[in-house]
């Protein structure tokens, strides 16, 4: 009996450890399950800056692709999860690259999206620490649901909003090229 115990545990430990990829210091699911939708690990990269590993990004969606134009036009449920792994990711630095990212994906034109962006940010008014996970997530038809280690933040209507939301990350001036390959599971 000992020993069919002994291979269970060592089986769903098997199966617990295959179902996660580490990127750096992070460690992210390879699935994923919001409402109704299950979504599959796209691909995962490292946000760096000066060598130092700032948050892993990974893109979950239902059918992987490669392509970002793709995955921007999609109105279909989709998720980016930040995993923060340095205390250099603050709040204030938080706010400040959604802001930059938001400039970058719009053209500097935010004028339409000015409202919902300045709801998206109140959703860093807590302070950010080491370990902290973010789950900015697309439903279809509805809009972008965050998340702050697995607490709902809130919702954010408009396709529009997702679209420059996402295009921080997969757009032609992404935050980082290497997270942006690595999230199109191009690395």
């Amino acid at each position: 009996m000992k020993k069919i115990t002994l291979l269970i545990v060592a089986f769903i430990s098997l199966t617990t450890a295959t179902a996660q990829i580490r990127v750096g210091k992070a460690v992210l699911p390879y699935e994923e399950n919001f409402g109704e939708t299950d979504l599959k690990l796209n691909g995962a990269g490292m946000r760096e800056m000066l060598w130092i590993d700032l948050y892993a990004g990974g893109l979950y969606l239902q059918k992987k692709s490669k392509d970002p134009r793709a995955i921007l036009d999609a109105n279909e449920t989709m998720s980016i999860k930040l995993n923060i792994v340095s205390g250099f990711v603050t709040q204030k630095k938080m706010i400040k690259a959604v802001e930059d990212g938001f400039k970058k994906a719009t053209f500097g034109n935010t004028k339409a999206l000015d409202e919902r962006i300045n709801k998206f940010i109140k959703f860093f008014n807590e302070p950010i620490v080491k370990n902290d996970i973010f789950d900015i997530v697309y439903i279809k038809d509805k809009g972008v649901k965050a998340f702050k280690n697995g607490k709902e933040l809130g919702l954010i209507e408009g396709r529009d909003f997702k679209y420059a939301l996402f295009k921080i990350w997969l757009g032609d001036e992404p935050a980082s090229e290497g997270i942006k390959n690595g999230m199109l599971g191009l690395q």
